[in-house]
């Protein structure tokens, strides 16, 4: 069975990716491609806007009927915008956009009472598999080690820490009974004085065309251990994406997440 997808943000990095995967898989379909109403592609077709041939979807500034999964990677204004409208009509939503607001997740979470959402700061299967491993290393480790996550990401990300960093850091605080509101320690700088203990420290690198890295460090006396995931191409987040979306599409309203898509809880 074909499933339906929208694409939101079509002409970004990551809905040009999500866009040319579709086009290679016989069990998807590209139903609507979505822009702001400024975008200078506006009109084209997806197709062409994403490199490869046309699709004979043009890009529109706003959604229609006609589709099973919205997949949703633009900025969290937007994000919402698409969120009512799939919860009005009944369309399930993967969203894999970042830098969503305290009230913003809540309204993510809230539309799952009514229709499916799988809510993923990073589709990458290895980032969630790290996430599970996260879970068990935060209770063995984190009461006897300090723990430091490190991130590095392309020149234009335009929120930080990343998502996946949270991501990262709020599992590991979750692991061990603790708040990133209290114990997140985003800057230091001038004189800081001693390591507050329970702290969970955050570096942030951007540069280049980094596509992703994260490493979560366990630091002892007289030995380190980290888990790293380093991305090198966007694709593994598109395939994640559209692995989510199949698994989203039919499924009873919930608000879901990745370890949920993969089968790791």
């Amino acid at each position: 069975m074909t499933t339906r997808i929208a694409v939101s943000g079509a002409a970004g990095r990551m809905g040009q990716a999500i866009i040319r995967l579709i086009a290679e898989d016989d069990a998807l379909e590209l139903a609507a491609a979505l822009e702001h109403g400024q975008s200078p592609v506006l009109s084209r077709d997806a197709g062409t806007v994403a490199g490869i041939a046309q699709l004979g979807v043009p890009v529109a500034p706003a959604a229609e009927g006609g589709f099973d999964v919205m997949v949703e990677f633009t900025t969290p204004d937007a994000t919402t915008e698409h969120l009512a409208f799939c919860r009005e009509h009944g369309h399930a939503i993967m969203i894999g956009t970042t830098g969503l607001d305290d009230r913003q997740r809540g309204e993510v979470r809230d539309a799952g009472r009514d229709i499916p959402v799988v809510f993923a700061a990073n589709t990458s299967v290895g980032i969630n598999l790290c996430v599970a491993l996260l879970e068990t290393a935060g209770r063995v480790l984190g009461d006897h080690m300090d723990v430091e996550v490190v991130e590095a990401h392309h020149r234009q990300k335009v929120d930080a820490p990343s998502g996946t960093a949270l991501l990262l850091g709020e599992t590991v605080a979750g692991a061990l009974g603790r708040d990133l509101e209290t114990d997140g320690v985003f800057a230091r700088e001038g004189h800081t004085g001693p390591r507050p203990a329970g702290s969970i420290g955050f570096s942030i690198i951007r540069g280049g065309d980094i596509a992703g890295e994260h490493t979560v460090m366990f630091i002892g006396e007289s030995e380190r251990i980290e888990i790293t995931h380093r991305a090198t191409d966007r694709r593994i987040f598109a395939r994640g994406a559209l692995r989510a979306a199949r698994w989203l599409a039919g499924r009873p309203a919930g608000f879901y997440d990745m370890r949920d898509v993969l089968e790791l809880r």
